[in-house]
């Protein structure tokens, strides 16, 4: 009998070959916001290696919305040249090609992680970072981010609008909107970092609205038969913050507006967050938006063997399963989970080969 983390999945004109996602991971290795060969060899590597769907990392629809300088970015034509060719690739290796789209709000401005993640100001090739209110996620920070205005707001709407219509012409065939983590739209959901009194701010309803927006303009240019994502943090992990409520209600919204998975992550808000970390510590967040907002979902978090997705899946928790580390330590990972639950999937002729010990 067949697993499911190796049966198909069909959204809207998309088939996903199995449910093994590569989880979009930054790889901090650009300049100006350009794909280079690094990141062809990265994410060519886990196509060939097997996965159904390859999300790249988050990529920035502006310059200020970059986590750091060496983030990848889709906001001018030119990105679009390496990320097509990166794309053609991953194609014809019979996997999906899709991309997160990204602002990293306060979050923004850092330097590369190993690095240190250090704050960046304008004398040291940093930049101001926006946010819908001017709070620091430390403390201590001297610089704090400058709390959004109106026409701020239609700004990154309309930067996140533009990056889709490059997305397209790129190639992507799935998007994903990154409204987890920490960044600008989880700052615009969460009560800890929103403090506006504005039609952005205060009640559950205000605080979606920018998210919703987004996701509005979005579609206008993205099309409606091509899968649209959307990956939340289900919980601050911190009192007073987003919820696993809330984020049950925002997903039976997007449902409604036309969005067909959530991808189900946490955390990333506040730098007092306390986790409880362990093996698929998120998944059960996935499974309360799956069966309580009835909509497909990907669950994530420290899912490191195939049995363990293999469960999740048959308990119905999710609909896909996003591999970040794990992926990360092993591009052929869907190659070695196949042999692990005796599913005789297709490999590249060139690794045949290899296929049998």
């Amino acid at each position: 009998m067949a697993s499911l983390l190796f049966s198909s999945l069909t959204i809207k004109n998309i088939t996903l070959k199995n449910r093994i996602v590569v989880s979009p991971m930054c790889q901090y290795s650009s300049v100006d916001g350009f794909a280079n060969d690094w990141h062809l060899v990265h994410l060519g590597s886990r196509a060939s290696g097997g996965a159904g769907l390859i999300i790249q990392e988050a990529t920035a629809v502006s310059p200020e919305g970059r986590i750091s300088p060496a983030d990848l970015g889709i906001w001018k034509e030119e990105h679009i040249e390496k990320l097509k060719t990166i794309n053609e690739f991953i194609i014809s290796q019979n996997a999906v090609p899709g991309i997160q789209l990204a602002h990293a709000g306060r979050k923004a401005s850092v330097s590369e992680p190993w690095l240190g993640n250090k704050k960046l100001d304008e004398s040291n090739i940093g930049w101001t970072t926006v946010a819908p209110s001017a709070v620091p996620y430390h403390e201590n920070e001297v610089y704090l981010p400058v709390a959004l205005d109106k026409i701020g707001i239609q700004k990154v709407i309309s930067d996140f609008k533009n990056a889709a219509k490059r997305a397209v012409e790129a190639g992507y065939k799935v998007l994903e909107i990154h409204a987890a983590h920490g960044y600008l739209l989880h700052q615009f959901l969460s009560p800890l970092t929103n403090i506006r009194t504005d039609e952005y701010g205060e009640s559950f309803e205000n605080r979606i609205r920018f998210t919703l927006e987004i996701v509005e303009a979005v579609q206008k240019e993205w099309p409606s038969d091509l899968p649209l994502f959307v990956r939340i943090s289900a919980t601050d992990w911190a009192e007073g913050g987003w919820n696993p409520e809330e984020s049950v209600q925002l997903s039976q919204l997007l449902k409604e507006k036309g969005v067909d998975l959530i991808d189900v992550s946490s955390g990333g808000l506040v730098s007092h967050q306390k986790i409880e970390i362990g093996p698929g510590y998120q998944v059960s967040f996935s499974e309360k938006v799956k069966k309580e907002a009835t909509i497909l979902t990907g669950a994530v978090g420290l899912i490191t063997e195939a049995q363990q997705a293999e469960e999740i899946l048959n308990n119905n928790q999710a609909d896909l399963i996003l591999f970040a580390r794990e992926s990360l330590r092993n591009p052929n990972l869907a190659l070695d989970f196949a042999r692990e639950l005796n599913d005789d999937i297709q490999w590249p002729k060139q690794y045949e080969r290899a296929k049998t010990r």
